[in-house]
């Protein structure tokens, strides 16, 4: 297959993503402790094959399942990885110094792909993941302080459990957000989980901003919603007085999803900001 294709097959799988509403490279979380790994080698995939995969865990070629004596489940879908194989070419040059004609040897990546198989679509192999991988990182205690006494205070169910999610349910009164060593920082744990617990604020007992938690996605008020809880993550951060460069790119990249709506209406960053003041105080 070309390698124009291979572009396009990259391309329409991260338009797939986005269509549904997700940005997959905005995740500053590993989907579990180990990511998506070879199940051969037991090493992890690139960043880009990681959320062109989609979903954590053990991934196999159909010839390496064949050769572990395995079989593929009936209906099981394959997805594909990308790598880059460097190909030699022969070009002939004029020597600078001879002004002899000469044969220089040239190598030119070209991007290639390869299907593979997750391990849960197989039969006959048995997981190789072993135990979790002991966290990288340490609670920082300003921050774990603000999150702890606000938790406590206003009896808001707070779950850190080993997922693919981080989200705050106006329904249940619930924030759910990844393990801390599944970041690849502990500010941006921090970062995120604030994100969620500003969005918590706007429950009808607290600062009652009603149409925005239940606002459609991609409608004015949702937008207002993400901009309040960006804008009030990064306020706790600094009260924290966490490395704001290792939170700052995060909320700069997630903002930026929304510069078109910020073009389109200069109130929007004002109100937002007012919001996440109120969210912050209380």
């Amino acid at each position: 297959m070309a390698a124009t294709n291979v572009y396009q097959m990259v391309t329409d799988r991260i338009i797939e993503e986005l269509e549904k509403g997700f940005i997959p490279w905005h995740k500053p979380w590993h989907g579990t402790l180990n990511g998506a790994v070879s199940y051969v080698t037991r090493k992890p995939y690139s960043f880009l094959n990681q959320f062109l995969l989609g979903e954590p865990g053990e991934y196999l070629t159909f010839k390496q399942i064949q050769n572990l004596g395995g079989s593929i489940k009936k209906g099981a879908k394959s997805r594909f990885v990308v790598f880059y194989k460097m190909l030699e070419s022969i070009k002939k040059i004029t020597h600078p110094t001879t002004g002899e004609e000469v044969e220089k040897k040239e190598q030119m990546p070209v991007l290639r792909y390869y299907n593979v198989f997750h391990l849960k679509d197989v039969d006959g192999i048995e997981s190789k993941l072993g135990e979790p991988i002991p966290c990288p990182h340490e609670p920082i205690e300003n921050a774990e302080r603000i999150v702890n006494d606000y938790i406590e205070r206003e009896e808001l169910t707070f779950e850190v459990t080993a997922s693919n999610k981080a989200y705050y349910s106006p329904t249940s009164d619930k924030v759910v957000v990844p393990l801390l060593e599944q970041f690849e920082s502990a500010e941006e744990y921090y970062s995120t989980t604030f994100h969620e617990l500003v969005h918590s604020t706007g429950h009808k007992t607290r600062c009652d901003r009603h149409i925005a938690m239940v606002a459609k996605h991609g409608s004015d008020d949702y937008s207002k919603e993400e901009l309040t809880a960006e804008i009030g993550s990064a306020m706790l951060c600094n009260i924290s007085e966490l490395d704001i460069s290792k939170c700052f790119d995060n909320s700069v990249s997630y903002i930026g999803g929304w510069l078109s709506r910020l073009r389109d209406d200069n109130r929007l960053i004002v109100h937002a900001a007012a919001r996440a003041e109120k969210a912050v105080k209380y």
